[in-house]
């Protein structure tokens, strides 16, 4: 796809949301079942059911997918996704882009070990290997908009409001 196949694609959908800034609020949704007898959650998604499990760190055997990892899958994603759509709305040429991300954890915090120790992860590291025949300062501005772009990577420098519930079911 090049930029003005980009463009086509997404001016309708954006003209929709300047003429109806209210038809571009979307909810997604995720769900899982916990087995707890098992320390599992299995997550429905679009490719099938994930079972996640405890960490090796905090007692999981390494079997189950890790849901910090799953969070850090999510970020390289869509900072793949978003630079690939900014590389091609500015006309830059990628040959090739490996993107790895790297978290840094205590496990004494969600082990209840230190109290003084936080609970999840401290540090992020997100890193793009570009093949490109880009300058520098081409592939600074990519990244730079890749950043500015990524759904994911704002919701984790800017954490978005969260609120949780409890509904009692009864098995029947």
């Amino acid at each position: 796809m090049d930029a003005d196949q980009l463009r086509a694609l997404q001016a309708p959908i954006k003209q929709r949301y300047r003429d109806d800034p209210s038809s571009a609020k979307v909810v997604m949704h995720a769900s899982g079942k916990v087995l707890a007898s098992e320390l599992v959650c299995e997550v429905d998604t679009m490719l099938g059911t994930v079972t996640a499990g405890l960490h090796p760190a905090a007692g999981g055997s390494g079997e189950q997918a890790c849901s910090g990892d799953m969070l850090l899958q999510a970020l390289v994603a869509c900072s793949g996704v978003t630079l690939s759509a900014v590389a091609t709305a500015m006309g830059i040429e990628i040959h090739s882009c490996s993107i790895s991300a790297r978290a840094e954890m205590d496990f004494r915090g969600t082990l209840g070990i230190d109290k003084s120790v936080p609970i999840g992860i401290t540090a992020l590291h997100l890193n793009f290997e570009i093949d490109s025949p880009a300058d520098d300062a081409q592939l600074q501005k990519l990244v730079e908009l890749t950043e500015r772009y990524c759904v994911v990577l704002q919701t984790l420098a800017k954490p978005a409001s969260l609120i949780s519930s409890c509904t009692r079911v009864t098995a029947s």
